[in-house]
């Protein structure tokens, strides 16, 4: 297993991340065989491991606590706040009042008196950045979080963040959690260096672009059918899998080609997914997802693949650096684009002849 610093934090974390998605109603509803696979992880080097209170309504949080509870001191424990976590207008967001409410449940699920990085899991375009930030310093200060940061932020509010953090004199975001796989590019282009210029770390989610890098997503694939299609509760992922979406034929295609470039360099489509997720030198670690211990182990044998120069070259002809082949799977739009009226309004300003 590789170790590398998490941005300027000083703190060494493994180049793959254990995922702790699918463990719970999401994936494994198995307590003692997800808590099984955690310690398999531990035992195999990982010392990183990433969460979030909506994963399973707080149920892998709970798992995570419990497979961990004995070796609380070897893992850096990471969880997310944000994402909606009951009925009330108020149970979500990046409000003070919900942050440390959440933190606070986030703590008790985990068994712990204190969590390494806690993530705002998605941008919140309701709370100012410095109210959100403000929480955060306060956490800091009172010892329940060690870092901060942000899940799926675009660059423009990453900057945002740095600079409200400096000049309001708060706690900064440590670390970005960007999707990023051989089918999912985009943030080369713009996450990645800035990131870098900040000294962020970044631990990458969806190495294996939900599945489609696993193998089982070619075009002489008998069953396309993916579990995670069956069992995620967010509708809106379906998109990522339909095939009569001409995007989605695309990725089709372009994970036929990869699974032949992995067979040539004698690996398997999920150690080339992997180890390229982890060459990048912006990137500090893959987030790895798994719901079985055979799913563990597949994705465990990447940790010390190295990618040689002429592979990288063949994937870049395939998918070109810095695209996203379908632009969905960017995980973030800006919420301005998301409004007919804001993108009405934004239309008539760049036809308006000051422009």
């Amino acid at each position: 297993m590789q170790y590398r610093m998490l941005g300027s934090t000083g703190v060494q974390v493994s180049s793959l991340c254990l995922g702790a998605m699918m463990f719970g109603q999401w994936g494994n509803a198995d307590h003692d065989d997800s808590i099984g696979i955690i310690r398999t992880a531990l035992d195999a080097g990982v010392n990183i491991i990433d969460t979030a209170d909506v994963y399973s309504g707080g149920e892998s949080e709970s798992i995570v606590g419990k497979a961990i509870a004995a070796r609380r001191d070897d893992v850096v424990l990471a969880t997310k706040v944000s994402s909606p976590m009951g009925p009330g207008l108020n149970e979500r967001g990046a409000s003070r009042r919900w942050i440390i409410r959440a933190c606070e449940n986030s703590l008790r699920r985990l068994g712990t008196d204190h969590i390494d990085l806690y993530q705002v899991h998605r941008p919140d375009a309701a709370t100012d950045l410095d109210e959100t930030l403000g929480a955060l310093s306060d956490l800091v200060r009172a010892g329940k979080i060690l870092y901060a940061g942000s899940s799926t932020f675009a660059p423009s509010t990453i900057v945002q963040a740095q600079w409200t953090a400096e000049r309001r004199q708060r706690e900064r975001f440590v670390c970005e959690q960007p999707p990023y796989s051989l089918l999912a590019r985009g943030i080369e282009a713009d996450v990645l260096p800035t990131c870098e210029t900040y000294r962020m770390g970044v631990l990458a989610w969806s190495p294996l672009a939900g599945g489609w890098l696993s193998g089982l997503w070619r075009r002489d694939a008998a069953d396309l059918s993916s579990h995670r299609t069956r069992t995620m509760p967010f509708r809106t992922t379906l998109s990522h899998y339909d095939l009569d979406i001409p995007a989605n034929q695309v990725k089709l295609d372009a994970a036929t080609e990869l699974a032949s470039i992995a067979d040539e360099a004698g690996l398997t489509l999920i150690q080339l997914a992997l180890a390229f997720v982890t060459t990048h030198p912006a990137v500090t670690a893959a987030i790895i997802g798994p719901r079985t211990a055979e799913h563990l182990n597949d994705q465990l044998s990447a940790a010390d693949v190295t990618l040689e120069p002429a592979v990288l070259d063949r994937i870049d002809h395939i998918v070109a650096p810095g695209t996203n082949l379908n632009p969905g799977d960017a995980g973030y739009s800006a919420d301005v684009l998301a409004d007919p009226k804001r993108r009405r309004r934004a239309a008539v300003q760049r036809d308006s002849p000051e422009e």
